[in-house]
C-alpha cells in the first residue's frame, strides 16, 4: 500500500499514514471525497472549520482573491482598533526585530479579520500568496478565505495552529500559521495576533511564540481600558509581576471581580457568570476598602487568597488619590459606603478605639455618632431589600463582607450589653 498515492483520484482507502502531510492528505480525502470524519487526523478546531467552510465554499480549488474591504469600512476598522494597536505598537515591534531574519510575518487583526497592522517588509518573490495576504485592510476572515488560524481564532476564540493542507482551499497548501486571541475588557474578543510564513516551515515553536506576546498585548490593553477599575497585579513569586506570567484582577467600584485574564482565572478559578459570585472579599478573601489600601504601597504585599494560596499583589487605580475611582461610584448610596469605610480605616489605623465599648464606659461624640449614621443607613437597606445581604451591599457600594462584620459586630455587642451585671 504506497502512501505517496494518497490524495490521488485512483488511491485505494488509507487506514494508516506516518508522516504529518500523510495523515493530513487522508483526512482530506475521508473528508472531501468519501464523506467520512477523519478524526484523529486533524485537529478538531481544523475539522470543524472544514465544515463551516465547506456549507459556504462548494469550490476548494478556486483562485482566493484576498481583496481589500472597501475605503470606508477599513477606516471604521482602524478608528475602531486604535486603542488596540497603540496598546500593541511595542509588542509588534520586538515581535519583528526577533523575526527579521525569517521569512515570517506578524500579521494583526481586528475581531472581524480585517488586517490592521502587517510587517512592513514586503514578502519574498517566492511567497506570492503571502504578498496578497499581507496588507492591511485585507479580509482574511474564515467566510472570506477558509480555513487559516487567523480565521478560525476570529470564529471560536480559542489559540490554533493550521500548516499546509490543513488549510480550506488548494491554493494556501503552502503556507503556515499560527494565531492567538486578544480580548478586552469586557471578555469579547479584540483582535487576532498571528504569524504566517510561506513556502517554507517555521523552524521554531510559534504557536508559543505567538501566545507569548497576544497575552502581553492583552495585558495592556485590559489596563489600559479598566478607567473605573481597582487593577490587580498578583502572583504566587514576585518576580512573575510585570511579565506576561502575571495574573490580573479588576474590580469594579460595587466590590465585584469585572475581568481576569487567563492566569488570574488559573489562580482564583474561571470568573463565575453570577454577579453574586463575584464579590471580591469571596473570590480574594479581602474586601475592596483593604484592597484599596494596597495602592498606597509601590512594592507588591503579600496576601492570603480565600483559597488559602499565598501571593503577592499590586493594586493601582488610575487616579493617584483614588478620586476617579470614588467619582465613578458618586451616587445616593455613597454617604453610607464612606462612612463605612471610614470605619473600617478607623479599626486598622486604631483597633483599640474601635473595639465595642464596655460597659460603664461610653464612645466618644465622634465615633458614636458615625456608629449610629452607619448602622441606621445599613439597617434602612437591609430593611429596603427585605435582608439580603447581597442587593444592599451593592446599593451602599460596599462588599458583603463589610456588611456581615458590621452585624456580627452589633450582634456580639448586643450580647454584652444583655450579659453585664447592673451596675
Amino acid at each position: 500500500m504506497a502512501l505517496d498515492r494518497i490524495g490521488t483520484p485512483d488511491a485505494p482507502r488509507q487506514i494508516f499514514a506516518s508522516t504529518p502531510a500523510q495523515r493530513v492528505a487522508l483526512a482530506r480525502q475521508q473528508f472531501f471525497e468519501e464523506g467520512v470524519r477523519p478524526s484523529g487526523l486533524v485537529g478538531e478546531a481544523v475539522l470543524q472549520s472544514w465544515m463551516r467552510c465547506s456549507r459556504t465554499h462548494t469550490d476548494r480549488q478556486r483562485i482566493v482573491t484576498f481583496d481589500a474591504v472597501t475605503p470606508s469600512r477599513l477606516h471604521a476598522t482602524l478608528a475602531r482598533s486604535r486603542e488596540l494597536l497603540d496598546v500593541a505598537r511595542q509588542e509588534l515591534a520586538q515581535m519583528e526585530h526577533a523575526l527579521a531574519g525569517t521569512d515570517c510575518r506578524v500579521i494583526l487583526t481586528d475581531r472581524e479579520g480585517v488586517v490592521v497592522h502587517v510587517t512592513q517588509q514586503p514578502a519574498a518573490a517566492h511567497q506570492p500568496v503571502l504578498r496578497k495576504t499581507s496588507r492591511v485592510g485585507v479580509n482574511i476572515s474564515e467566510r472570506v478565505v477558509g480555513t487559516t488560524a487567523p480565521g478560525i481564532v476570529a470564529s471560536t476564540g480559542q489559540a490554533c495552529a493550521v500548516d499546509g493542507a490543513e488549510h480550506y482551499f488548494d491554493v494556501l497548501g503552502h503556507m503556515q500559521c499560527a494565531a492567538a486571541p486578544i480580548r478586552d475588557v469586557a471578555g469579547q474578543l479584540a483582535g487576532v495576533l498571528d504569524l504566517t510564513v510561506e513556502a517554507r516551515r517555521f523552524g521554531f515553536d510559534a504557536a508559543s511564540m505567538v501566545a507569548l506576546h497576544a497575552t502581553t498585548i492583552e495585558n495592556r490593553l485590559l489596563q489600559a481600558q479598566s478607567r473605573d477599575h481597582l487593577i490587580l497585579r498578583f502572583q504566587a513569586s514576585p518576580t512573575l509581576l510585570g511579565t506576561p506570567l502575571e495574573a490580573l484582577a479588576g474590580v469594579s467600584p460595587d466590590g465585584t471581580i469585572a475581568w481576569l485574564n487567563n492566569a488570574g482565572a488559573r489562580l482564583l478559578g474561571r470568573l463565575p457568570e453570577a454577579a453574586d459570585e463575584r464579590d471580591v472579599e469571596c473570590l480574594l478573601g479581602h474586601d475592596l476598602a483593604s484592597l484599596l489600601r494596597l495602592r498606597r504601597r509601590e512594592a507588591a504585599q503579600p496576601l492570603r487568597l480565600a483559597s488559602g494560596l499565598g501571593v503577592w499583589v499590586q493594586a493601582r487605580l488610575k487616579g493617584a488619590d483614588g478620586a476617579d475611582f470614588r467619582h465613578a461610584v458618586a451616587m445616593p448610596g455613597e454617604a453610607a459606603s464612606l462612612a463605612i469605610e471610614q470605619q473600617d480605616d478607623a479599626r486598622m489605623h486604631a483597633p483599640e478605639a474601635c473595639e465595642r465599648t464596655e460597659p460603664g464606659e461610653s464612645a466618644s461624640p465622634a465615633q458614636a455618632t458615625l456608629r449610629e449614621h452607619s448602622r441606621k443607613l445599613i439597617e434602612e437597606t437591609l430593611a429596603a431589600h427585605g435582608g439580603n445581604v447581597s442587593q444592599a451591599a451593592r446599593q451602599l457600594r460596599v462588599s458583603r463582607g463589610t456588611l456581615y462584620r458590621r452585624l456580627h459586630g452589633w450582634r456580639d455587642n448586643n450580647g454584652a450589653e444583655e450579659g453585664a451585671s447592673p451596675a
